[in-house]
């Protein structure tokens, strides 16, 4: 049983001008996109392939008409090239909806999702400093007047699940996670109507449980069906989470949802995962995922289906035992009755939830001045450090959590410059990754996918690349176009192709030894 997986992250920047009068954001974002073209300008000629892609194919097995969608969901329109800036790690980044935005490339393990995510906010700073651009970019999900922008996480997973069973295990996980996910927000309603705060930015901007959009009527469970793979798998595309400053949370996001996955993958033609999964259904999951998010003693009843009435700790509580015994049966147990872990990353994201549950319950079982003494807690639960810190002011000041002042530290906390709030008290949370790695992650593409080639292509033959996709490469070759095939995301990795890019090869010669690689 294993976190890995083939995954990655996208995260939409919140952008304002420093100074000046107001623009429109879709302006700004563009002015991001040129400066982070600046950044590499032999690779500024490149575009990205929308040959293979098909935004309207949706997961519950049937294709919408495109004249009958919204335009929002047309992210293959031709017009869209001109937005795109491939990056030299593997990395998309481009303009979408109007926000900026950066696609991790494919990793397969949560820590090295993680990182390649982050290294996105020192991309995207570095193109600002250097372009000096008055432009701040903000890792968040909301302005708190009604505007929401996305977060989103991708694993590939066995298509063999139905489809059914993986969107209910899911939605029982998406509404519950918060309480260790959250970023935290102040106000509470779309447009921050009621004064207060919230575990989640993004919980009250989801209406419905499954759905094909994901800019209106946002739905918990994201239909759409575009795999980037082969047939084997489905690409499962994850909408509803937070954009998080803290790695603790990041981590837990992608390890505890692939785990989940996993056990399902190997358990779900069983009558005791499908009666598990059934346990699992909520009698109104939107509502559910509203409530937990506005609720800090996290002891907000959930109506589960089978007449149940469970807090998102519960839930959560009953997720990790069925992993526990789907683990099991698998791998048996040691000692301490302890599943037998087959690599470290899965270890350490079992260890890490059972962490977050305990700080989720010493938090439950805390009133609000004993929460603001919960340091270790809070160096884990960045609702709960965010929550802290508004509300020491809160209380020093005397105000109310209408005050603009706290709205204000709320959209500080998201700034990736130096100047936001949540620089100044990182120090305070468990860090997972050193400068150094993060630097790395910033110009090499990961080793254990096919990004690795589709980085280094555009790092040493850009001349040649005429454009690109997830899963393709289409390099000129004097005049004529070849087509790189990279269909399976764990192909052309390091260990593939390292031998093509460690001499002064000619390009005739890369395009022979890519094409001619094993599948």
């Amino acid at each position: 049983m294993s976190v890995l997986r083939v995954m990655g992250l996208e995260t939409e920047y919140g952008v304002s001008r420093v100074g000046g009068k107001y623009e429109n954001h879709a302006q700004l974002s563009f002015d991001v996109i040129e400066a982070v073209r600046a950044l590499s300008p032999s690779t500024a000629h490149v575009v990205w392939n929308y040959g293979h892609e098909d935004p309207v194919h949706d997961a519950r097995g049937y294709h919408m008409p495109r004249a009958h969608v919204s335009s929002d969901l047309l992210t293959d329109r031709e017009e869209l090239r001109a937005t795109n800036a491939p990056h030299i790690n593997g990395a998309r980044i481009y303009v979408d909806h109007c926000h900026p935005e950066y696609s991790s490339p494919e990793t397969i393990s949560p820590r090295e999702a993680v990182l390649y995510n982050h290294a996105g906010d020192a991309i995207m700073q570095h193109a600002m400093v250097k372009a000096q651009q008055p432009i701040t970019l903000y890792r968040n999900n909301v302005d708190g007047k009604g505007a929401s922008w996305g977060s989103h996480e991708n694993y590939q997973v066995e298509r063999a699940v139905p489809f059914d069973m993986l969107s209910a295990l899911f939605t029982a996980h998406a509404v519950s996670r918060q309480i260790y996910t959250g970023a935290g927000r102040v106000g509470l309603g779309e447009e921050s109507e009621t004064p207060g705060f919230q575990i989640s930015q993004r919980a009250d901007y989801f209406a419905m449980k499954e759905g094909l959009q994901t800019t209106f009527h946002r739905p918990i469970v994201n239909t759409r069906d575009e795999s980037h793979s082969t047939d084997t798998y489905r690409r499962f595309h994850v909408i509803v989470g937070d954009a998080n400053r803290m790695d603790v949370p990041d981590l837990l996001k992608l390890g505890v949802t692939s785990l989940l996955f996993w056990a399902l993958e190997h358990s779900y033609d069983t009558d005791e995962t499908r009666d598990f999964v059934r346990s699992m259904s909520m009698e109104d999951p939107v509502e559910a995922m509203h409530s937990i998010s506005h609720d800090l003693s996290l002891a907000a009843p959930v109506a589960m289906s089978n007449g149940d009435k469970l807090s998102a700790i519960d839930i959560q509580l009953r997720l990790r035992s069925w992993v526990y015994a789907v683990a099991a049966a698998q791998y048996d147990t040691d000692s301490r009755g302890e599943p037998r872990w087959p690599d470290e990353d899965t270890h350490e994201i079992v260890q890490l939830w059972q962490k977050v549950l305990l700080d989720c319950l010493e938090v439950a079982h805390a009133d609000d001045t004993q929460r603001l003494q919960l340091s270790e807690a809070a160096s884990r639960l960045e609702w709960l450090l965010k929550w802290q810190v508004c509300e020491s002011m809160r209380r020093r000041k005397n105000i109310q959590w209408s005050s603009p002042l706290l709205q204000a530290m709320d959209i500080s906390w998201a700034r990736i410059d130096a100047q936001s709030l949540f620089a100044k008290v990182a120090q305070k949370t468990e860090r997972l990754f050193d400068t150094s790695l993060l630097e790395h992650a910033t110009h090499t593409p990961p080793a254990s996918t096919r990004a690795y080639t589709r980085g280094l292509l555009l790092q040493q033959y850009a001349a040649h690349v005429l454009s690109v996709s997830w899963d393709i490469v289409v390099l000129d070759i004097e005049g004529r176009r070849s087509i790189i095939d990279m269909a399976h995301p764990l192909t052309y990795t390091r260990a593939d192709s390292a031998d093509t890019f460690t001499a002064d090869f000619s390009i005739e010669e890369v395009e022979k030894r890519l094409t001619t690689l094993t599948k």
